[in-house]
């Protein structure tokens, strides 16, 4: 009798952990959701600041038009990506054109005086920072979440019901490198 009582609440404290565990990594992946979710948001707002941006641009520089084909293209590659690798890239592809464009703008010293310019810049430069802070927050989730299913015994149950590991939000060596522009 006691050695039934016993194990029963053995396997009670068992499936109560389990639970736990379960729910706990539930928990994890839907904040990484939610994070992802953060960064589309900023994101958003950085394509809406875009289009304006660029056509402010093409009225000073109109010899520059191939760095404005480029912001338009990379933005457009980051509204066409599927998943959140592709995503990462894209948006690595257009922060790069971004950058360039701001550099053409030092070498027209009318754009850069132009009011409508200057506020679309500040308004872009602070969505980055935003964009900037979300991919850390994202980071540090998918830190604790793939922690999580990593490390023991939480690793059990994460293979038990098929968790998988997140990605990082990281860049390439390419997108590492200073903008050159030349003239």
């Amino acid at each position: 009798m006691i050695i039934g009582i016993i194990i029963g609440v053995v396997v009670f404290i068992v499936i109560i952990w389990i639970i736990a565990t379960y729910n706990s990594l539930v928990s994890l992946r839907n904040k990484t959701k939610d994070q992802w979710a953060q960064i589309d948001v900023q994101l958003k707002r950085r394509f809406d600041l875009i289009p304006n941006l660029v056509e402010t641009v093409k009225g000073y520089a109109k010899h520059e038009s191939e760095t404005l084909e480029k912001v338009v293209a990379a933005r457009n590659t980051f509204l066409d990506a599927k998943t959140p690798e592709e995503e990462m890239k894209a948006d690595g592809e257009l922060s790069n054109a971004i950058g360039r464009l701001f550099a053409i703008s030092e070498a027209y010293p009318d754009l850069k005086a132009n009011a409508n310019f200057t506020s679309l810049q500040t308004e872009l430069s602070q969505t980055e920072d935003k964009i900037s802070y979300a991919r850390q927050f994202y980071n540090d989730d998918i830190l604790k979440y793939n922690n999580k299913i990593e490390m023991f015994p939480g690793n059990i149950v994460a293979k038990m019901f098929g968790f998988k590991l997140g990605t990082y939000f990281e860049i390439n060596d390419k997108e590492k490198e200073n903008i050159q522009v030349k003239f």
